[in-house]
């Protein structure tokens, strides 16, 4: 493959697309890009979600605690996010994913060892450092690497790998949990290294190049309005990413089947969300598809303020189909503004949605210390983010 100057981003990633032609080679390499956001996302940030009311329980940490370290798992993606880009060119995109799987089984390992807030912190970050890093090459490096017209399809199934890491998640954790908090970690580990070993082989494998642009390359136009819906969507979804499953326990009094049912109902809404994205943006427009998205959302965020245990579980179907499906929506949509620059642009999608989430991360951590842990106070600023998301999609260009 030549280096040279004049090469034009659009015959390189052409020479990617081809190295992957029929259904069946672009399923295998969707779904082991998909595997890794599986553990990277679905597992390391979402599975901490049921396990927040157990470490409460345990003694590891108070209620402000656990929110303190959902945020510090957002500031790590948004660093993951921020250098995933230069880590996939030096590295080469095989190597980079099972630099973040690797990091993703030992930030499980070290965290089974209750040392206080800050050890767990520590971790807590550098799983979200993971998976930045592979949210921001997982995506554009299966466009690049597969036909043209399967590229919405396959985006879909990428993305989804998120929701099927969360439900995942639902059936392990309530099981692990009856062994004890430091089980459940040990068992995510387990989990998280044998869906390495199983997807590895088929890794995406464009050149680094073939998913990025050259820094010079001017961003495409008129993609404000969706980056910021997208980021202010991140910062509504923060609330339900971290304090869900809090919500149910200690909040409605849930407990047992209907703890593990509100995170698999989550999950199941996340592959809805996430399949049905790719295609239905493609077929709609962005704009049309991140509006309807961002409906979704209001109304999750609002029924989670309702009164009555059950309204939770609503709240957790509607948050997973939209918290996670947007993300499809937003990769689809980059990819229709952008053409083959569409690498930078998710990456830049990415890192803002991922700062959105770390800056409301942490001010949710302390609105719930100084409200006396008040999911009211937490639910009802996340709707506020979420009707802001919903006028900022209205902004977006038609088509």
């Amino acid at each position: 493959m030549s280096n040279a100057a004049g090469d034009r981003p659009d015959s390189r990633l052409a020479g990617m697309a081809l190295s992957v032609r029929g259904p069946r080679q672009v399923m295998h390499v969707a779904v082991s890009a998909a595997g890794s956001l599986s553990a990277g996302i679905g597992l390391a940030r979402f599975a901490y979600v049921p396990l927040f009311p157990a470490l409460v329980a345990a003694g590891w940490v108070d209620g402000a605690g656990a929110g303190l370290l959902g945020a510090c798992n957002f500031t790590g993606y948004l660093a993951g996010a921020l250098l995933g880009r230069h880590v996939g060119r030096r590295l080469g995109i095989p190597i980079s994913l099972d630099l973040g799987m690797a990091l993703v089984v030992m930030s499980f390992l070290f965290c089974a060892m209750p040392l206080g807030l800050f050890w767990l912190a520590l971790w807590r970050a550098l799983a979200g450092l993971a998976g930045g890093v592979m949210m921001a090459l997982a995506g554009p490096a299966v466009q690049a690497a597969v036909p043209a017209e399967r590229r919405a399809a396959a985006g879909g199934i990428v993305i989804s790998g998120v929701a099927v890491g969360i439900v995942l998640g639902a059936v392990l954790v309530p099981a692990l949990l009856e062994a004890g908090v430091v089980a459940a970690w040990l068992g995510l580990a387990a989990a998280a290294a044998l869906l390495w070993l199983v997807i590895r082989r088929a890794w995406p494998a464009p050149a680094a190049e073939a998913t990025q642009l050259p820094r010079s390359t001017p961003p495409p136009p008129r993609a404000g309005a969706l980056l910021a819906a997208y980021g202010l969507s991140g910062a509504g979804m923060a609330a339900p990413m971290v304090y869900l499953a809090d919500l149910a326990v200690r909040g409605h009094g849930l407990e047992g089947l209907a703890v593990s049912l509100l995170w698999v109902l989550f999950g199941l809404g996340g592959v809805a969300g996430t399949l049905g994205g790719g295609r239905w943006t493609a077929q709609l427009g962005g704009r049309r598809a991140m509006l309807i998205w961002m409906l979704v959302q209001v109304a999750a965020l609002g029924v989670a303020l309702l009164p009555g245990a059950w309204t939770v579980l609503l709240a957790a179907l509607l948050s997973g189909f939209s918290g996670v499906g947007v993300s499809a929506v937003a990769l689809t949509a980059s990819r229709m503004l952008a053409g083959a620059s569409v690498g930078i642009l998710w990456v830049r999608a990415t890192a803002i949605f991922a700062a959105a989430q770390a800056l409301c991360g942490f001010g949710l951590a302390a609105l719930f210390r100084v409200t006396a842990e008040s999911h009211e106070a937490v639910f009802g600023t996340g709707l506020g983010f979420s009707i802001l998301a919903v006028l900022l999609a209205l902004a977006m260009p038609r088509g």
